[in-house]
């Protein structure tokens, strides 16, 4: 965890060595089919991978790059662009990341308001876009951008390929508590040619809707693996921390919380999977994939709160391992909309109000 905390205070946020030794490994393609120079793997694969990094949280662009780059190339990309770009990412050659957030950082299509106005051989973007994942380190961006501004909300967005080691493209890295690397990205009138036109011009919405939703589950995933680890820390705490000559886990209030913890813990396991499984299989999961984020935002916080009254003040202090748990599970909760968000999605498919 030295390392991980080292990371946080730089601007790169990974060891360069070490992303080349998992690309051997084959994790960065471990989803991707062979004939992409993947491994062949299924998404449910992929979510137990994410769930170990959770617990060790691990350092580097892997989810911005597999998850939000390659995930959305291999759902909404032509066949010229999965060979274009696949490989390249299963090798650890090509990082990659996703731009959505603007100004109100919403996550669903009426949140995405910046322009791409057609030219003559494709589309010049022009705004802004906030809390990019590993902007800063990213060869390509995969943006969102509204191409019809007159057409429903859910029509009218188009999800373009952008590389974004140029001029006209401005990165600030931004410095989030957690120590993540999440960026403010700015396009100064970027021509995209149309060739590189993720999807279908101004339909981008479906893709991106069932892109977020395997982000989203990917996500919790992660945070399942934090919430195992705070518990079995605890756990581990409360039998060899003794006082008034007895292991603290031998106090019932201590055993209550406790359990308290492995309940919330069981229940990421169990709704994470779900949503997983069913977008495995392609079965439409939008409530499911609601439910997993909501109970997982809730439900590691309470884990980690837990977690650091358990241990006392040591838990507290920034050396300890409890507290970098403490700080990721605070972001994670608006990762790709927070409870609140996910409980409006459960109630729409209630069909309430």
């Amino acid at each position: 965890m030295a390392s991980v905390r080292e990371l946080m205070k730089g601007e790169k946020g990974y060891y360069p060595e070490i992303w080349e030794e998992i690309a051997k490994l084959g994790w960065l393609g471990l989803a991707f089919p062979p004939d992409y120079g993947g491994a062949g793997g299924s998404y449910l694969d992929l979510l137990v991978l994410i769930e170990e990094m959770g617990r060790v949280v691990f350092p580097g662009p892997f989810f911005s790059t597999v998850i939000l780059g390659g995930l959305p190339i291999l759902i909404a990309g032509n066949e010229n662009q999965k060979k274009k770009f696949l490989p390249s990412i299963s090798k650890g050659e090509l990082l990659a990341t996703l731009a959505i957030a603007e100004e109100d950082v919403s996550f669903d299509s009426s949140g995405i308001n910046m322009k791409a106005t057609p030219d003559k051989d494709g589309f010049i973007l022009s705004g802004t876009k906030l809390f990019v994942p590993e902007a800063n380190l990213a060869d390509l961006i995969i943006c969102a951008a509204r191409t019809n501004p007159a057409q429903e909300t859910d029509d009218g967005i188009t999800l373009f390929l952008v590389y974004s080691k140029r001029e006209c493209i401005e990165c600030t890295v931004l410095k989030p508590w957690d120590g993540s690397k999440q960026c403010k990205v700015v396009f100064h009138e970027v021509k995209v040619p149309a060739s590189d036109v993720l999807g279908t011009v101004d339909k981008g919405w479906g893709a991106l809707k069932r892109i977020l939703q395997f982000a989203t589950v990917a996500k919790c995933a992660e945070m399942l693996g934090s919430a195992e680890l705070v518990l079995a820390m605890t756990v581990q705490y409360s039998r060899d921390r003794v006082q008034f000559d007895k292991a603290i886990g031998s106090f019932q209030v201590q055993q209550q919380r406790c359990a308290d913890m492995f309940i919330d813990v069981d229940g990421m396991r169990l709704t994470t999977y779900q949503a997983g499984w069913m977008l495995n299989e392609d079965i439409p999961c939008t409530k499911e994939v609601a439910i997993a984020k909501a109970w997982a935002s809730e439900a590691l916080k309470r884990v980690v709160l837990a977690g650091l009254r358990l241990h006392g003040a040591t838990g507290f202090m920034n050396d300890h391992d409890i507290s970098v748990h403490y700080r990721k599970a605070c972001a994670s909760e608006f990762y790709f909309g927070d409870a609140n968000f996910h409980k409006d999605i459960i109630c729409q498919e209630l069909n309430i109000g």
